[in-house]
């Protein structure tokens, strides 16, 4: 019998959280042919560059990982770099896929695209049914051109491409950057800090009391992997043109700042007290996804966030701390 060619993938952004998880679970399958490129190598802010690159590798789909990210102090601070720069990637990674004849493409976005004050938990049609929340807003935005570049391209031109809304991510590989990185993370290196100092206590911004879900980044591969091995039916239909080619990942359930604040504390072994800022913003008050259509697919997250904080504090330990 005659062997199957393998599919060529294209990981946008494989050094990241996101983008190092997907590489995980796609090279554990041993199905695909990865393709990758560093920065160096290939400047997705030039159009061009990246047109050549597509018309010459030719793969068969692309998993779209590459994006600023950050917390709300480094929104906050660079606003512009956070839409224009998501936005020029985006257009250009876009353009080259469909001239390059790219068969599926999944577009990673982030569950900032809901609005602020939506009902809980966040299903999939809630997307522009109201304001944004202010601390991300530009991100959210560039975000929300992605949704709507993969439902565009769909209706126009018979595209196949997916935008996968994943919860907050933490796992090996996170940013712990002080300035830019998101809470858990943040969470974990304070922590560490003040243990390695003999510190009694710890300030963590806001009042403690927003609620927000965790998934560890092995699991968002993990969900990657899964749709992108989708028989071609159940594919067309999250791609279909007649509605928005959206579908969330998050494991289902919810934590307060205050209570992931004390995991970390555990998984740290620091014994210290938390001290509240509340002239700090918390951001939004409560983000639930809906995760429905992904498990009526047959998928569901694994890793507890228990065991998730102990695997990546033990990943900064061994990259960050000797």
């Amino acid at each position: 019998m005659e062997n199957k060619k393998m599919k060529k993938v294209y990981v946008a952004g494989h050094r990241g959280l996101v983008g190092s998880a997907t590489m995980r679970a796609l090279e554990a399958l041993g199905s695909y042919e990865i393709i990758t490129r560093t920065h160096d190598e290939l400047d997705l802010f030039d159009r061009s560059e990246t047109r050549r690159f597509f018309m010459s590798q030719r793969p068969d789909y692309v998993v779209m990982c590459a994006a600023k990210v950050g917390g709300i102090l480094a929104n906050a601070s660079s606003p512009v770099d956070f839409l224009h720069n998501n936005l020029a990637i985006q257009v250009s990674v876009f353009d080259a896929a469909y001239a390059s004849g790219v068969e599926r493409m999944i577009f990673l976005g982030s569950s900032c695209i809901y609005p602020r004050d939506c009902p809980q938990p966040i299903r999939e049609e809630y997307l522009l049914t109201g304001p944004l929340e202010a601390t991300n807003r530009p991100y959210a935005l560039a975000k929300i051109a992605g949704v709507e570049s993969c439902w565009s391209f769909n209706r126009q031109y018979k595209a196949r491409y997916l935008a996968l809304m994943p919860t907050n991510l933490y796992g090996p590989g996170d940013n712990y950057h002080p300035e830019n990185c998101h809470v858990l993370p943040a969470l974990i290196r304070r922590f560490h800090q003040a243990k390695m100092n003999g510190d009694s206590s710890v300030g963590v911004w806001g009042s403690g009391n927003p609620r927000r879900e965790f998934m560890y980044s092995s699991d968002v591969g993990d969900a990657v992997a899964f749709l992108l091995g989708l028989p071609d039916s159940d594919f067309d239909a999250l791609t279909a043109p007649d509605t928005a080619p959206l579908i969330n990942v998050g494991v289902g359930e919810d934590v307060t700042i205050r209570e992931v604040a004390e995991l970390v504390k555990a998984a740290v072994c620091w014994e210290g007290n938390l001290v509240f800022d509340t002239t700090k913003p918390d951001g939004t008050p409560r983000k639930l996804l809906d995760v429905t259509r992904l498990r009526n697919l047959g998928w569901k997250a694994k890793t507890s966030l228990g065991a998730g904080l102990q695997a990546t504090y033990e990943d900064f330990l061994r990259l960050h701390a000797a």
